[in-house]
């Protein structure tokens, strides 16, 4: 994936005009940090073996609710540590469901999904919130530029460093790696496995929050209308082709960030060439599905890894 993204580059920095000057490049390095630091929670979770596809709506609810609060007066420090507050209550009512219920985390994330919506529309009844134009500070992370480079690459990376030094240098880390590559075997050799899921979707909550945060900078409100939208499959996207397999155990934040630099190539390709977002869908499913076939090419499940450590 990193030789194609390369390539690609290459290939559009000398065909497309403006696609190469540094003002382009760091536009597109910009309007990756959202998906990319969105991208990170759903990586480590895929990695453990699981998926959360309510973290968009995690984003987009418990920021929502933090706007319509400082609308209302509520201090701008406040409404952050509510919308924190949110964000992690809900991690935690995902990772319960998985644990300790067992259900499936595919349809606990969904059904998470809808009700974090329906609740969010419901005390905030608009498509988008607005959020204060006297709030500097609450803007910075999004709008704001050090070095004349975007603070939300600087946010995005920072992120990611703390994540791949949390899988790599960790004992927790590594036990996300042995959950997702053989979850019986983890289990018998001692591991929590229960408190660790329902840590590993507090992780995603958490992550969503920092990435509303930025939205929030970036565009001045927050659209409800997002968790309705493509941009969770986006997330997928990004996770699956960089590499990190469905199967569970492998792959890391690298893989996220190539995923998010290839993704974030082609549709600013893509917007060059002014190529119509229904176009730009069919083209990411078709990368999606190719990228899925590869996967089940790469990591066969097999009758070792369907028996899950006998």
């Amino acid at each position: 994936m990193l030789l194609i993204t390369i390539a690609l580059v290459i290939v559009f920095g000398l065909t497309l005009n403006g696609f190469a000057t540094l003002s382009n490049l760091l536009n597109l390095l910009r309007s990756i940090s959202i998906l990319g630091i969105l991208g990170l929670g759903m990586g480590l979770i895929v990695i453990s073996r699981g998926i959360d596809l309510s973290e968009v709506a995690i984003m987009a609810g418990s920021w929502s609710i933090a706007l319509i609060e400082m609308q209302h007066g509520m201090p701008i420090g406040w409404a952050c540590m509510i919308a924190l507050g949110l964000a992690v209550t809900i991690g935690v009512v995902n990772g319960v469901m998985v644990a300790f219920v067992e259900a499936p985390a595919l349809f606990v994330t969904l059904a998470a999904g809808f009700v974090i919506y329906g609740l969010a529309f419901w005390f905030a009844p608009a498509w988008v919130v607005y959020a204060p134009k006297d709030a500097p500070a609450l803007m910075f992370l999004g709008a704001g530029r050090l070095f004349g480079v975007p603070v939300p690459i600087f946010v995005f990376a920072v992120a990611a460093l703390i994540i791949h030094l949390f899988l790599s240098r960790t004992s927790i880390g590594r036990f996300i790696y042995a959950q997702g590559d053989n979850p019986e075997a983890a289990r018998l050799s001692g591991i929590a496995l229960r408190p660790l899921m329902v840590l590993e979707h507090v992780i995603v909550a958490l992550l969503a929050w920092i990435a509303g945060l930025v939205w929030i900078g970036t565009t001045g409100s927050m659209q409800m209308a997002i968790t309705q939208g493509t941009m969770i499959f986006d997330v997928v996207l990004v996770v699956v082709i960089g590499g990190i397999s469905l199967v569970g155990g492998r792959g890391g934040v690298f893989s996220v960030v190539v995923g998010c630099v290839l993704i974030g190539t082609l549709l600013n390709a893509f917007t060059i060439m002014d190529v119509n977002s229904e176009v730009q869908n069919i083209i990411k499913g078709i990368v999606l599905l190719a990228a899925i076939v590869l996967d089940n090419f790469l990591h066969p499940r097999d009758e070792e890894t369907a028996r899950q450590g006998d």
